[in-house]
C-alpha cells in the first residue's frame, strides 16, 4: 500500500465542510436609547406647558419680560367661574354616559368568537377616530337642527308636536362629546375584559349567579384598571374640547376651551388665554387623582368585605 493512502486530512477540514468564520457582533445600544424618541416627544411637551406658564404672568405685548398675577385675579370674575363649572359639568357628564354606553360594547367585543364580528365591531368603534371633528360637528348640525333627522324621527313618530331645540343647548354639547370620545372608553375597558379568564364566568354561572351579578361582582371589578383609565381618558379629552363646544353650543354653551379661543383669536390677549389654559389644566388634573383616589378607596372596602 503506497505512502498516500495513510495521508490524514488537514485539521482545518472537517466533514462539515471548512471552518466558518464567526458572524460579526452586533454593537450593543444603551437602553435609554430605546427611549430617545419619547423622551424628546415628552421634552417639547413640557417645554410647551413651561412656555404657557410663564406667558401667564406677562402683560399684552409685553409678555416675556413683565410678571404680574393681574391675569389670574380677572379669573375671578363670573364669567369665568361659570365656564369653569359648565367644562368640568359637561366633561364630567360625558365621562358617566360614555362609560355606561361603553359597558356593554366592550363586552361584546371580548367575548365575541367570530373574528368578523370583532373586526366589524372595532371599525365602528374607531370610526369616531377617523373622521375629522369638524366634519362630525357639521353631521350633528344636521341631525339636531330643527329641521333634522332626530327631530323629523320623533314627529313622525309621534312624541312630540314640535321640533326640539338641541342646538346650541347644553344638551346637544353634550351628546357631541359623549360620541367623539367614546372610542377612548370602550378601548380600554374591552382590553382589560378581554384578559379576563372566563372560568370566573363559568364558576358563577354554576354558582347560580345570573348574568347580571356575574357582571356586577366579578366581570366590572376584575376590568376596574381599564374602566377608569377609560373614563379618565374621556374627562380629560372632553374638559378641553374645542370643535364640538363650538359648532354645537356657539356662545350659549361657553366652555373653556372656547373662551381661550375668544381670547387668543379676536383679543389677542395671549398672557390671559395662558392663564385660563394653566387653571383648565390644574382643575383638570384635581379631578382626575382625586376620582382615581375614591376608586382606589372603594377597592380597598370592597376586598375588605370580601
Amino acid at each position: 500500500m503506497s505512502a498516500l493512502s495513510f495521508r490524514r486530512r488537514p485539521a482545518a477540514v472537517t466533514d462539515a465542510g471548512p471552518a466558518q468564520p464567526a458572524a460579526p457582533t452586533l454593537p450593543k445600544v444603551p437602553p435609554w436609547m430605546l427611549l430617545a424618541p419619547i423622551l424628546a416627544f415628552l421634552a417639547v411637551l413640557v417645554a410647551a406647558t413651561l412656555v404657557v406658564l410663564r406667558m401667564s404672568f406677562g402683560v399684552p405685548g409685553n409678555e416675556w419680560h413683565a410678571l404680574t398675577l393681574r391675569n389670574y385675579a380677572d379669573l375671578a370674575d363670573s364669567y369665568f367661574l361659570r365656564s369653569l363649572w359648565l367644562t368640568l359639568k359637561l366633561a364630567f357628564q360625558s365621562m358617566i354616559c360614555a362609560v355606561l354606553l361603553a359597558i356593554p360594547v366592550a363586552l361584546a367585543m371580548a367575548r365575541t368568537e367570530s373574528r368578523l364580528a370583532r373586526r366589524l365591531l372595532l371599525a365602528g368603534v374607531l370610526l369616531p377616530l377617523l373622521v375629522n371633528l369638524l366634519l362630525q360637528g357639521y353631521g350633528w348640525l344636521v341631525m339636531l337642527g330643527p329641521a333634522g333627522m332626530l327631530n323629523h324621527a320623533l314627529l313622525a313618530a309621534g312624541v312630540i308636536r314640535r321640533p326640539l331645540q338641541w342646538l346650541y343647548r347644553e344638551n346637544g354639547v353634550l351628546l357631541g362629546l359623549i360620541q367623539t370620545a367614546f372610542p377612548l372608553a370602550v378601548l380600554p375597558l374591552a382590553s382589560a375584559m378581554r384578559a379576563i379568564s372566563r372560568s370566573y364566568e363559568e364558576a358563577a354561572a354554576t354558582l347560580g349567579a345570573t348574568r347580571g351579578q356575574t357582571l356586577r361582582h366579578i366581570v366590572l371589578p376584575l376590568a376596574m384598571p381599564g374602566l377608569v383609565s377609560g373614563a379618565l381618558l374621556v374627562f380629560a379629552y372632553n374638559a378641553s374640547a374645542f370643535a364640538v363646544p363650538l359648532l354645537l353650543g356657539g356662545r350659549r354653551v361657553p366652555m373653556l376651551a372656547v373662551l381661550v379661543h375668544d381670547q387668543v383669536a379676536p383679543l389677542l390677549n395671549w398672557p390671559a388665554a395662558s392663564a385660563s389654559g394653566v387653571v383648565l389644566m390644574v382643575a383638570t388634573l384635581i379631578v382626575m387623582s382625586v376620582s382615581q383616589r375614591l376608586v382606589r378607596s372603594l377597592q380597598r372596602q370592597e376586598e375588605c368585605r370580601s
